[in-house]
């Protein structure tokens, strides 16, 4: 059977649907969720479902996290982890925009193929997929993969109608371990919101396919009826004293007390979506596939974190240190600053029409370069001395640098998934053309001569706390593009400042750039998987465990060779194509060991890379 699956796009402006109206009878990126054999077991437990609204849902996960920009090898692990405790087996073929997945229960098989219109990046989407996976297993029976508290999980799960989906977590995270902590200084209490605690957030027995998730609500409402049930467990623990020869303790008497609360459906929006909360083993129903698929309703229909503006302002940063790392000064900087804000914020109004990437990157990198040397230029009335910052240009350009699908599309083919790696290879490819190319138009137009930057002169150890700071900026900055929560932004950030300072420094000591890009990379890597198994481990809070891929890549963006790609196409365009080969080259030897170094500190710390099965 071969089917494909629909879900309509919906955009985060008023504007962008009006934009798109004209050619969206065109968009059948998939078949909808209407059909026949989907439809008929939409209020089905899921587990219980045909395969065809099984594979809706396994499908779905994957469409979703390869469109907020993670690899192949990614979104498989996440499909064959929605796909196990459905005991269904999946086969799918992953590339850059597409989709072809096998699905079979034993009986039944079907193959879906998605295909989107574009691709992208957003790090909190990727966040929210493995808390809706680790919500998904547990509640179907199975344990916890990503996570070492599945609780934060499935209360986050609840609160998706949050704009801030970090700071709920968080906020569970807390409340768990004051529940925890009390539980150690006050076992056996009899308060009631502690016990109401308890009832919602303890694991459900083995013959419980739905876990207890934790919800305030439910936590209040479990507080008014604490008397009543006490009351209801006593004779109940009388008849059963009567009936028998052993007495109940108190503690077995207070937990039957707990499981025999009776059940008060949620109200409000979403009270249809977690009717399922506070049923006993012989009532739950598990979760259907209706419940499945407004989750994921809910995690691609959140808008973005930040408005244009604040991108822009992100984008500002990252870029103006940035330059400072690459040797730029002042003047360098303030210029880098400007075009850069300018042009992402630009950038983030023109994608919200759904204009096409290679446009929009070419226009955005014109009118960045353009505002980068307007304002030196500017500033050069009253300074002469800026009107000779020819190169800051370059750095108001980095803000289009495609690192995601780069460093991707490394790690894709360490795996030997070579089909998908080629594409995002190539899709970077066309990127850096597009921006290089507007890059020397504009150069051409103007008259700029960039010959790199001057040195500063600065003393060493000042220079290194520098590079420390603005790596530190310059990584929270490309990690806010990239739509992550701002804990995860400054996580990133933190491995950013060590690793590139580090790379910065051995550099200077006369190690090969390409050899201090591996080891900047390696480091990020080890860091990123670190900071992973603290969270674990329970060393850290449950709410800090982000995926790898969301640490690692803005944390080595900012050691993408953009000023080498830069003057390669320069050079192209001049004719000089023995310069023109020199900084390709010495941009392709640092590009292909930033995703090396990657996949080396998976290789150490991940089994699943280790090997070859």
């Amino acid at each position: 059977v071969s089917a494909q699956y629909e879900h309509e796009h919906e955009t985060n402006f008023d504007s962008a649907e009006k934009s798109a109206s004209a050619v969206s009878k065109f968009h059948t990126h998939s078949i909808p969720l209407d059909m026949e054999d989907i439809e008929r077991d939409w209020d089905k437990p899921v587990a219980e479902a045909g395969i065809a609204a099984k594979a809706s849902v396994i499908v779905r996960v994957g469409m979703l996290d390869l469109g907020a920009g993670t690899g192949s090898f990614r979104v498989r692990e996440m499909m064959h982890r929605i796909a196990y405790p459905l005991g269904v087996h999946v086969r799918a073929d992953v590339n850059l925009t597409d989709i072809e997945a096998s699905c079979t229960d034993g009986k039944d098989r079907i193959t879906e193929v998605v295909d989107l219109p574009t691709t992208g990046v957003n790090t909190e989407r990727i966040w929210l997929l493995e808390h809706f996976a680790d919500w998904f297993n547990v509640n179907l029976g199975k344990g916890s993969m990503y996570h070492s508290q599945s609780d934060v999980s499935e209360g986050l799960m609840q609160h998706l109608d949050k704009r801030d989906a970090s700071q709920v977590s968080a906020d569970l995270s807390k409340r768990l371990r004051e529940r925890q902590k009390a539980e150690q200084n006050q076992e056996g209490s009899d308060d009631p919101v502690l016990d109401a605690l308890e009832m919602v957030t303890e694991r459900a027995e083995v013959t419980d396919t739905t876990a207890q998730p934790l919800h305030l609500r439910d936590i209040e409402a479990a507080s008014e009826q604490h008397n009543r049930g006490e009351r209801e467990a006593e004779r109940e623990t009388k008849r059963e004293t009567a009936g028998t020869a052993n007495v109940t303790s108190s503690e077995s008497t207070t937990k039957k007390a707990r499981k025999n609360r009776n059940h008060k459906p949620p109200k409000g929006q979403y009270a249809e979506h977690f009717d399922h909360v506070g049923k006993e083993a012989d009532q739950s129903q598990g979760i259907t596939v209706r419940q499945a698929h407004e989750r994921l309703d809910m995690i691609e229909r959140r808008k973005p974190l930040y408005s244009p503006a604040f991108a822009g302002f992100a984008s500002a940063c990252a870029c103006a240190s940035f330059v400072f790392l690459l040797g730029g000064g002042p003047f360098d900087m303030i210029g880098a600053f400007i075009g850069a804000g300018l042009g992402h914020w630009l950038r983030r109004r023109l994608f919200a029409h759904h204009l096409n990437q290679f446009f929009v990157t070419f226009v955005c990198v014109a009118v960045a370069a353009l505002a980068c040397t307007g304002t030196l230029r500017l500033i050069g009335i009253f300074e002469p001395v800026a009107l000779q910052h020819d190169t800051a240009y370059i750095g108001a350009m980095l803000f289009v640098i495609p690192g995601f699908p780069l460093i991707t599309g490394g790690l894709d083919m360490a795996k030997i998934d070579f089909p998908s790696g080629i594409q995002r290879v190539a899709y970077v490819l066309c990127i850096i053309l597009m921006a290089t190319l507007a890059g020397w138009m504009v150069a051409s137009i103007v008259h700029l001569n960039p010959e790199g930057f001057e040195p500063l002169g600065l003393n060493p150890v000042v220079n290194c706390l520098l590079r420390f700071v603005f790596a530190f900026i310059g990584v929270w900055g490309f990690s806010t593009m990239f739509n992550s929560p701002q804990r995860m932004c400054l996580v990133a950030a933190t491995i950013g400042a060590i690793t590139d300072t580090l790379r910065l420094e051995i550099v200077d000591m006369g190690v090969p750039a390409e050899a201090g890009a591996f080891i900047g990379a390696l480091l990020a890597g080890l860091l990123a998987s670190a900071w992973r198994s603290a969270v674990h481990r329970s060393w850290l809070a449950p709410h800090l465990g982000y995926p790898r891929i969301c640490l690692t890549v803005p944390s080595i963006v900012i050691m993408v060779p953009g000023l080498y790609m830069y003057q390669a196409m320069f050079h192209l365009g001049q004719f000089d194509t023995l310069n023109a080969l020199d900084w390709a080259f010495r941009a392709f030897m640092v590009i292909i060991c930033l995703p090396i170094g990657l996949a080396m500190a998976r290789v150490i710390t991940d089994k699943s890379w280790r090997y070859d099965i």
